[in-house]
């Protein structure tokens, strides 16, 4: 099944194809993380566990690029856990792209120092088992984090999504107003919503980012009413 059908799985789906792939899951890491099933649809959004996810990349291609580090957060009952918080660098192949070293700042001797794939990996299931991910431009962290699980438990597993760019697109969009597609971009979002300006391209202050802008978005939207987590999923 391609990424973007996955993606558009209601979440009666997302748990029934969970346990088709729990059943077949090799012991460990992945296992356990299929082994708990997903919140409920009709959850409010503020009694959601959530992980806000972030990652910085080698590239924008999973099947050739390489994930460098990984940051994430969780907001429990409306509130972010900074207990809870992580950042990893990981240990990756290779000599890192100077363009890239620019926006990122992790030298090649930084990402010599980190932790191998396996064990942020591991990191990244044990946190976000029983939880919905949450990103900003779902494309990177789902497709990364899917091709890493391929290569280290060769299957990948499925996860509900919340989409800070989705949601704030929706947001929008009903305005029936035009805007540029710069105002999607989760420093501009957080200017609209008065957030202070934050450090980017580093993973856990784009996670940390992220999980305040969703906070941002729930509270303006439809007057301050608490709707279910189905509203908000990809």
């Amino acid at each position: 099944m391609k990424l973007l059908d996955k993606l558009h799985l209601a979440l009666s789906g997302y748990q029934a194809h969970r346990k088709r792939l729990l059943a077949r899951a090799p012991d460990g890491p992945l296992k356990a993380f299929l082994s708990v099933p997903f919140p409920d649809k009709n959850t409010p959004i503020s009694e959601v566990p959530v992980l806000a996810l972030d990652f910085e990349t080698t590239g924008l291609d999973a099947k050739k690029d390489q994930l460098l580090s990984a940051g994430f957060v969780a907001i429990d009952r409306g509130e972010i856990c900074l207990k809870s918080r992580y950042h990893q660098i990981v240990k990756t192949r290779g000599q890192l792209d100077e363009d890239n070293v620019v926006i990122h700042q992790i030298t090649d001797s930084a990402k010599e120092q980190g932790a191998e794939l396996a064990q942020v990996v591991e990191a990244l299931l044990g946190a976000l088992a029983g939880k919905v991910m949450l990103v900003h431009f779902a494309r990177i962290e789902m497709t990364f984090l899917r091709q890493a699980c391929l290569e280290l438990y060769g299957m990948a597993p499925v996860f509900p999504v919340i989409d800070t760019l989705v949601v704030a697109k929706r947001r929008l969009d009903k305005r029936d107003l035009p805007y540029d597609a710069s105002a999607l971009r989760l420093g501009s979002l957080r200017q609209s919503h008065q957030l202070p300006a934050h450090f980017a391209h580093n993973a856990l202050n784009d996670a940390l980012a992220t999980a305040e802008l969703l906070l941002a978005e729930v509270a303006c939207a439809h007057h301050g009413e608490q709707l279910p987590l189905k509203h908000y999923l990809l």
